[in-house]
């Protein structure tokens, strides 16, 4: 792993505060200049600050990660991509004993304790205490993008743009302000997101509507990333979701590392503790199969 990964996952997960997020995007372009490459920020009002390093007018693919990071809570987001059902059951256990004590509340009559409670709730989400432990989410995805960025040759580098998007945590904000500025990017070059990809040995992909129809880029795709012999590296050809950055692209991947169990018998595959203050799992191998799986990606695109 090179020494500029190494810094962020020693010296900076925490960027929740403007000023965490400044202070560490002011590293971060000071890395990516050093290497060669043009480095921008875009700011918008409620999108907060993406950081682009290349050319978003001439990029042929688009690798993203978001570098914000988020309140830490006493429980974890529980994700089951491949288990729609599930994954909203989970969310129900947590939403259900919140609206309950409101309504409660609002039943008493304490109209005004019940406003609290249900805005203290979303305050505590939105601006709460921040998590200082943040290995999985998001500091995996923003070393996966300083891995690939900064060990890419300089003559493979023309049509790829590497973006650092803001306010993910807060409704995928920075992504959507990126898509809304670059329509090309939008609706017609591929992105792929890393979120969320160092605890848990099956890795994913999980492609858009858009990508799935692309049947060629889709092969190219899944032969580029490779698992080896404890780690498995999947495109999701059926049914799957991924809640993230993303989701702001017609032609896209969202990739992450999930973890396998058992549930009432049957075989789930999950990603859990992120949020928590036990999000401290970084497997570097992961780190290292995303890395060689973007290169060769690169490789194989036509060129411009």
């Amino acid at each position: 792993m090179t020494k500029q990964s190494r810094t962020v996952l020693e010296s900076f997960q925490l960027r929740k505060s403007r000023k965490d997020k400044k202070s560490f995007r002011l590293w971060l372009n000071e890395q990516l200049t050093d290497a060669g490459y043009s480095v921008t920020e875009e700011t918008g009002v409620f999108s907060g600050t993406n950081l682009l390093a290349g050319d978003p007018d001439s990029a042929r693919i688009v690798f993203c990660a978001h570098y914000d990071t988020q309140a830490v809570l006493p429980f974890p987001n529980f994700i089951t991509p491949k288990s729609l059902p599930l994954y909203i059951l989970y969310q129900l256990t947590i939403l259900i004993p919140l609206m309950t004590v409101c309504f409660v509340l609002v039943a008493l009559g304490l109209y005004p304790l019940g406003l609290i409670w249900l805005s203290f709730f979303v305050w505590w989400m939105l601006f709460g205490p921040a998590n200082r432990r943040t290995a999985n989410d998001n500091t995996s995805g923003v070393t996966a993008l300083l891995e690939i960025a900064l060990t890419l040759p300089a003559d493979k580098r023309e049509g790829v743009l590497f973006v650092f998007f803001d306010n993910e945590e807060r409704g995928m904000l920075g992504s959507s302000a990126f898509a809304s500025r670059h329509k090309r990017i939008k609706t017609g070059v591929p992105v792929i997101n890393f979120d969320c990809v160092s605890d848990g040995a099956l890795l994913q992909l999980y492609p858009s509507s858009g990508l799935k129809k692309d049947s060629w880029l889709s092969a190219l795709i899944e032969s580029s990333f490779e698992g080896n012999g404890e780690r498995s590296f999947e495109l999701v050809r059926g049914f799957g979701f991924y809640p993230s950055d993303n989701a702001s692209f017609k032609i896209s991947a969202g990739v992450c590392a999930l973890k396998e169990g058992r549930l009432l018998g049957k075989r789930i595959e999950y990603m859990d503790r992120i949020h928590t203050s036990k999000d401290t799992v970084f497997e570097e191998e992961n780190l290292e199969l995303i890395r060689l799986g973007a290169l060769r990606l690169i490789s194989g695109l036509p060129s411009s």
